[in-house]
């Protein structure tokens, strides 16, 4: 079913791998490959101007992959028109947009520039048993209700998950924070923070253009992941992603919003206005759901996801169920208590 407040100026067709399409003079859109159910990280190349050498600022790298880098090599040989990338811009840690900054950053002698939270995390999940898989994620996932022993097994085993799609940070980086503006070319583009998918999430905004790069934080159709991770377990990030959404209410509506999955849209204040109300709707279910009879995070999954979910996105889910239980657990309405030893429940 088509949504009339949110439109697509540049067509239904997305670029293919490889491809660049303009946006406008400077902004240039491009795909890479990812090997998941959401199969695609929209990047982004803007004409720029350091110290009097032309080139570009690339936004966000794709994973670490052979198939990634063959079609970096396309880009570069066919579309970069002879000039340099002059630095990288990470909007935030996951693989899919930090994974290969590593091998561009060092093709190009280009500086990486990312949050602090967002570089340090990177680091340290590299080099700890804390991110997307291994034992301490396979511990945290039983003790809230994952009792499927093949994938618990599959989940403890995966303690190179990060590594396999991010095998090396560069070792130096750029800070940028929340209401810094970045020169790039000839334009300024103000960099907006956001909290709940990731540490410290930065957007860009241009606002000559009417254009934000919006990374994870807003996606044209689907909600971007806000969980409960293994390596900060009392956090409550459904708080801090509604709370993130105020700092891009101001943006006027004629802003085009380039997401990293999806089309580029026109409809900000629609979109806002969806994300809030479906992360209403889904903490409105939780807390009904725990009123009748304590709920583990797995338990909620049945609630919140209506489809069959695989060991990829089980993680996920189980970290979002929590982050709604978290919500109301923060609040006060709900009460946290571990059933004979081992499953974490939340009831009233």
């Amino acid at each position: 079913m088509s949504n009339p407040s949110i439109s697509y100026p540049l067509g239904p067709s997305p670029v293919g791998p490889a491809k660049v399409q303009r946006i406008f003079d400077g902004v240039y859109w491009l795909r890479m490959p990812l090997p998941f159910s959401l199969d695609h990280i929209n990047l982004w190349l803007l004409e720029d101007c350091i110290n009097s050498v032309q080139g570009w600022t690339l936004v966000d790298c794709g994973i670490d992959s052979t198939q990634t880098k063959e079609l970096w090599e396309q880009v570069i040989k066919n579309h970069l028109m002879n000039k340099p990338i002059l630095r990288v811009i990470a909007t935030h840690m996951h693989p899919d947009h930090l994974g290969n900054a590593h091998w561009i950053c060092a093709r190009f002698k280009a500086p990486l520039w990312m949050s602090s939270t967002e570089y340090f995390t990177a680091q340290q999940i590299l080099n700890s048993d804390s991110g997307f898989g291994g034992a301490l994620v396979a511990q945290f996932m039983a003790s809230h209700g994952l009792a499927n022993v093949d994938w618990l097994k599959s989940i403890a085993q995966r303690s190179d998950a990060f590594s396999n799609m991010v095998p090396k940070i560069p070792d130096q980086f750029v800070k940028i924070e929340h209401d810094l503006v970045i020169s790039i070319g000839n334009s300024e583009w103000r960099c907006i923070e956001g909290y709940g998918h990731s540490p410290e999430h930065i957007s860009l905004y241009n606002q000559e253009h009417g254009l934000l790069i919006s990374g994870d934080m807003l996606l044209p159709k689907i909600s971007t992941n806000v969980s409960v991770w293994a390596n900060a377990p009392e956090s409550n990030p459904v708080k801090d992603f509604l709370d993130s959404l105020l700092h891009f209410q101001p943006l006027p509506e004629s802003t085009l919003v380039c997401p990293s999955h999806g089309l580029p849209f026109h409809g900000i204040a629609h979109r806002l206005h969806e994300l809030r109300t479906h992360h209403e709707a889904r903490l409105e279910e939780v807390l009904q759901a725990c009123s009748v009879k304590p709920h583990s995070a797995h338990d909620v999954i049945g609630i919140m996801f209506k489809r069959e979910l695989d060991l990829h996105q089980i993680t996920f889910a189980i970290g979002e169920a929590l982050a709604h239980l978290h919500w109301w657990w923060h609040r006060g309405a709900l009460k946290r208590f571990t059933v004979e030893g081992q499953v974490t429940r939340f009831g009233i």
